[in-house]
């Protein structure tokens, strides 16, 4: 099956797209700034940007989550980069909870998939306001166990993997406080954290592109729930712009800063709720 395009109204459509280089730019400040996945903002984003713009109430919340992890496959790979130059990332730990993401991520997005975009939205918003209380209280497991073998890192890698697809993120929010609790330390939880988040986005996405791939209410210019003229746009912008982020971490209040994205993910989960 061909995407659906149409030349006029992607060259139509430049405020559109410029919606979604500012949407990547956000998204990668964030990340930088607070070491939350740029999901947790892409898709509440995308799911306001799609009502405004006339999208299937059907299947405009499982576009928006396909689309973000498909971004997120981008901003993986420059993070990880990043952390790989300093020798953080835990190869052996990524390995065996890849392992289980992969299985865990189809998985996921067959739930997401199963789920009524009305409901889908509930979920997000429960989700959303789970990690502003996070967030707003500074809640962190203490570091009370050890890692865990090679069992027990694939099954931690297939239940992340499997909230994370249906969530549309990629997966920093839950690998992070398992790893520190595993007395993983934070810089290390935080780079194994961004491998991981790797193939949680390509077995995601793929899996979203498949599921939606006869979908008869996509809008043009869709390869299945992935919506090409967003991926483009905020791929462009995020990788940049968490860079910069990370740099304005060290530089600013980041207690102040975490209780105002704390708020803001709140107001956006209650929106989504009600």
């Amino acid at each position: 099956m061909p995407i659906r395009y149409h030349a006029a109204s992607f060259s139509g459509d430049s405020m559109e797209f410029l919606l979604y280089l500012l949407l990547g730019a956000a998204a990668g400040v964030l990340a930088g700034l607070f070491g939350v996945g740029g999901g947790i903002i892409i898709v509440p984003v995308l799911v306001f940007s799609f009502t405004a713009q006339g999208f299937d109430q059907a299947i405009l919340t499982h576009l928006a989550v396909g689309t973000s992890l498909a971004t997120i496959i981008f901003t993986s790979i420059n993070s990880v980069l990043e952390h790989q130059r300093k020798g953080a990332v835990l190869w052996p730990v990524f390995t065996w909870m890849a392992v289980g993401i992969l299985l865990g991520a189809a998985l996921g997005s067959l739930t997401a998939a199963a789920i009524q975009g009305p409901l889908l939205q509930k979920i997000i918003g429960v989700f959303a306001i789970v990690i502003a209380i996070q967030m707003g209280l500074g809640l962190k497991p203490k570091a009370s166990r050890a890692v865990p073998g090679k069992p027990g890192l694939t099954v931690a890698g297939a239940v992340i993997g499997w909230a994370s697809a249906i969530f549309g993120i990629g997966g920093g929010s839950l690998t992070v406080p398992f790893l520190t609790w595993r007395s993983v330390p934070m810089q290390q939880a935080v780079a194994t954290s961004s491998a991981c988040g790797l193939p949680i986005a390509v077995a995601s996405a793929l899996s979203f592109m498949v599921l939606g791939w006869n979908e008869a209410h996509l809008p043009q210019w869709s390869l299945g729930f992935v919506y090409l003229p967003a991926l483009a746009g905020i791929a462009i912008t995020s990788m940049f712009f968490a860079r910069l982020g990370a740099r304005l971490a060290h530089r600013l209040p980041a207690a102040v800063l975490k209780r105002l994205f704390a708020l803001l993910l709140l107001c956006v989960g209650v929106s989504f709720l009600i």
